[in-house]
């Protein structure tokens, strides 16, 4: 039996363009509604989420190839690439346990329903809305003259932008 995939809307934008502030605003929101909400951050970058010197960071630097810590209010799974390519989207989200709805950061050129987040302090201001057909919608803190047919968003309003992508991909009502 395979699990159906989960619902999935991204947002997506250039470095400082307001994604993660919106991201978190989005969670908070869905969850304050009742949703089950996961996201995936697609990060650019070499990042880490494990101390030096932690037992679980010396597990990894001795050459485990997954490390699994595990407390009674959490659990995370680093997996090393040591090499190998980086996973597809489509292979980490299979990994997502069900939800209601999985928030999507970055993975800007993944074919998924997204809005984009535009800043005037964003590290480019170059538009990604006219080569990405994906993009549903446009969330900025400026005036946005180059829009098209998208809907515009005030890049603060939560609740509305919310209420937006939650027709967009059918939420529905809140899973138990």
């Amino acid at each position: 039996m395979t699990i159906p995939r989960p619902k999935i809307f991204g947002i997506a934008g250039w470095k400082n363009s307001g994604k993660t502030g919106l991201a978190v605003r989005l969670v908070t929101e869905f969850t304050r509604r009742g949703y089950k909400i996961s996201t995936i951050k697609h990060a650019h970058h070499d990042f880490d989420i494990d101390k030096v010197g932690a037992d679980s960071f010396r597990h990894r630097e001795a050459g485990a190839h997954e490390v699994t810590i595990v407390s009674g209010t959490r659990y995370a799974i680093m997996h090393e690439l040591r090499g190998e390519p980086e996973p597809s989207f489509e292979e980490i989200l299979a990994r997502i346990a069900p939800c209601d709805l999985v928030l999507i950061e970055g993975y800007k050129r993944e074919p998924i329903p997204k809005i984009e987040a535009r800043r005037l302090e964003a590290a480019k201001n170059e538009p990604l809305a006219p080569q990405d057909p994906h993009i549903v919608a446009i969330a900025a803190d400026h005036p946005v003259e180059d829009a098209g047919a998208l809907v515009i968003f005030d890049l603060n309003d939560t609740m509305t932008i919310a209420d937006f992508i939650a027709a967009k991909v059918g939420l529905g009502q809140p899973s138990k």
